[in-house]
């Protein structure tokens, strides 16, 4: 006899819609999502990048079932057995190729950082790439994070977890916004190939000190000269703090896409044209603050202030306090709750504990049946920061357990 099936949780808005999946994928749990954007007079529903991660969802699962109402307001996901780059409906040749359409107005770290979180608990090692006219490589005023933070500031922490082999984003192509700010043609390769069964339980409770300060400044399109105006800008700023200071610095050309008359090879339309920074300090404890500032799609702003921005915001960044930063606290966060059945204990700062999305994640896993938090205050008595101590549930990898 048949168990019955699982009654689905029930969320209302698009708030926090990436992560809600992600952990209804994790645990198992079906949910239901209903008033997505009810009101809108022109965009009712689902937007197209929320379109474009479910199907990378059905992708990179088996026996996923995804139910949309008429209107687009209403989402029902059963999730399946997550696969990864295994053979069946979503790779090929060993890799899953993920097109973005033209009308994405989200960083390609909107994909990438729910992707990572399940890649772990994979059956199978997850090779994907993202390409098309939607993949937007920087930073956005929507809030992504750039796939160079990904890579030096996400990636790098799942180290602390027991996950370190065979992890590579590679950046094929770059892009910026487009002219509306939709759309880049940008192309990235996530190659994910350490999956475990329980990640290790993660004590990080000593921030120390900045050691060094890293970055990437990238142009797409335009004179590399924008590249040495930011660092030198940035610099000034930082050195101050600690000289051992370095940013690379990127130049590539902007790509084409075939236009209306793709007969005509002058109606191509380049795509992506800007340029952006990407900071990543790091303590001598392995913590890792980071901070990303990209050219506006409409221009204006000269390279010397976006530099001394980025500058200010990596500081900000550090000065909030805690051992991660908080474009990094979701991710911790998460794998800290799906780790062995273990107390794990995490350092933050208040100013990122208390901020909307924090609060609300902690919210959506109490309603998946995750543990809790506790707080208490630091046994050094520093007033601006906070333990925040996490149970973890011990689901672990199902694939890993069965295969």
């Amino acid at each position: 006899m048949t168990d019955p099936p699982q009654t689905p949780i029930r969320f209302t808005t698009q708030q926090a819609f990436a992560s809600r999946l992600t952990i209804a994928t994790l645990t198992g749990r079906p949910i239901r999502i209903s008033q997505i954007r009810p009101s809108s007079p022109t965009n009712t529903g689902l937007a197209p990048h929320e379109i474009s991660l479910l199907r990378l969802l059905e992708a990179v699962t088996n026996g996923s079932t995804i139910t949309i109402s008429y209107t687009g307001t209403v989402l029902d996901y059963r999730p399946g057995l997550i696969t990864g780059s295994a053979s069946g409906s979503g790779a090929s040749g060993g890799s899953i190729r993920h097109e973005v359409a033209a009308g994405c107005a989200r960083g390609i770290s909107y994909f990438l950082i729910p992707l990572c979180l399940l890649a772990p608990f994979s059956k199978a090692p997850m090779n994907v790439i993202f390409t098309g006219p939607g993949v937007i490589t920087s930073a956005t005023p929507a809030g992504d994070i750039s796939a160079d933070s990904v890579r030096t500031a996400i990636l790098p922490l799942y180290a602390k977890f027991g996950i370190s082999n065979n992890i590579e984003l590679r950046i094929l192509r770059r892009s910026n916004l487009g002219s509306r700010g939709r759309g880049g043609a940008g192309e990235i390769q996530l190659i994910f190939g350490h999956q475990v069964r329980l990640p290790k339980t993660l004590h990080l409770l000593n921030p120390g000190r900045v050691k060094r300060i890293r970055g990437v400044a990238y142009c797409t399109g335009v004179p590399a000269s924008n590249n040495a105006r930011m660092i030198e800008a940035a610099r000034g700023i930082l050195n101050p703090m600690t000289a051992d200071t370095y940013v690379f610095s990127d130049v590539s050309s902007a790509p084409y896409l075939p236009g209306k008359d793709k007969g005509t090879p002058a109606s191509k339309v380049r795509l992506g044209i800007g340029f952006g920074l990407s900071l990543v300090a790091e303590t001598s404890t392995g913590c890792l603050y980071s901070a990303d500032v990209v050219s506006p799609p409409t221009g204006g702003v000269p390279p010397e202030d976006l530099g001394q921005q980025c500058a200010y915001q990596l500081l900000d960044s550090v000065g909030q306090g805690g051992a991660i930063s908080f474009v990094a606290a979701p991710t911790v966060l998460t794998l800290m709750a799906m780790s062995s059945e273990d107390v794990g204990r995490l350092q933050l700062g208040k100013e990122v504990l208390s901020t909307e999305q924090i609060i609300g994640l902690g919210r959506d896993m109490k309603a998946f049946g995750l543990s809790g938090w506790g707080f208490r205050e630091t046994a050094t008595g520093q007033a601006d920061d906070v333990v925040v101590s996490v149970v973890g549930k011990g689901v672990g990898n199902v694939g890993r357990k069965i295969s």
